[in-house]
């Protein structure tokens, strides 16, 4: 009995807690309002789940600026499959086209205990698993389009979540006995900033021309919550409509860090949410995590 209320019914009160203490942050803070941003004439982005929702804005304040931005939809990229990314990146390098932009924004949330094609989590395998080796296989390209003073940006879409995710290395979840998607997703989260924070690291490291950022788009009222207990997801909706941000709104950031002159130079990339870098978790600045979940997630992806 305890464990189960450990494992499934904990996580479950402490999102719902920290979403509560989320929206009333949001509805006392102004919302961030995106600048005018420079034309993005000659410019190539990929934006994973670019069909709806805040991709689908990001999408379309791209295009509006002039870039040439490749849709990503779930059908054509599945993130569940390993082989679905390598077949992707391999065709869009087989186009010969620059890179400049990635935006990691697809994902799932509270989806039934299931597994992906390799067998992963579903909420580990998706929304960072997935992200993880694409962003690995294009990163050559993002660092070949890059130049200072227009260096390539690489955007992962968290949330605060993270905060109350942890680490397990060899994967979300997968030892617990009883399967909380509330714990899931957190820790997918979690591990998708970790491994954000790392990446901007090699990238200093290494001098290249490419930035790394995570952003927290806050509570935007998206599709994302459509695996919600249905009468909770009833409520939820009518709450999100009054209440949370719309795609619009939750897309800005995400394009501030897309798209800003503000990050370029000696910027550190970092976790944006409202307009503002703000401070993480502590996980997040612990080495040996990110190095470890760096290792590890290059084994399970078969590169090494």
């Amino acid at each position: 009995m305890f464990p189960f209320i450990r494992s499934h019914v904990l996580p479950m009160v402490k999102l719902y807690v920290l979403g509560f203490k989320v929206l009333l942050a949001q509805l006392v803070s102004r919302a961030f309002r995106l600048p005018v941003m420079p034309r993005q004439d000659g410019k190539v982005a990929i934006v994973t789940g670019g069909g709806r929702g805040i991709g689908y804005e990001v999408v379309r304040h791209m295009v509006r600026l002039g870039a040439h931005v490749i849709i990503v939809e779930f059908q054509k990229l599945d993130l569940a499959s390993l082989q679905s990314v390598r077949h992707f990146a391999q065709s869009f390098k087989q186009r010969a086209l620059p890179l400049n932009i990635l935006v990691n924004n697809a994902g799932v949330m509270l989806v039934p205990e299931a597994r992906t094609e390799d067998g992963f989590e579903q909420h580990f395998g998706v929304n960072y698993l997935g992200h993880f080796l694409l962003t690995w296989l294009l990163l050559d390209t993002l660092k070949e389009s890059g130049k200072r003073g227009h260096v390539s940006r690489v955007v992962n879409v968290s949330s605060s979540a993270h905060r109350i995710g942890s680490i397990h290395i060899k994967e979300p979840a997968s030892s617990c006995p009883h399967y909380s998607a509330h714990a899931a997703y957190c820790h997918s989260k979690l591990a998708q900033l970790v491994f954000s924070s790392h990446l901007q690291q090699e990238l200093q490291r290494g001098r290249f021309p490419v930035i790394s950022c995570a952003v927290d788009p806050g509570m935007v009222a998206t599709a994302l919550y459509r695996h919600l207990w249905t009468p909770l997801y009833l409520v939820h909706n009518i709450i999100a409509c009054l209440l949370y941000k719309t795609p619009e709104e939750g897309a800005a950031t995400v394009l501030y860090a897309a798209l800003s002159p503000a990050l370029e130079g000696d910027c550190e990339g970092g976790y944006w949410a409202n307009g503002c870098r703000e401070m993480t978790t502590p996980p997040t600045f612990d080495p040996q995590l990110k190095r470890s979940l760096w290792e590890t997630s290059l084994q399970l992806v078969g590169l090494q």
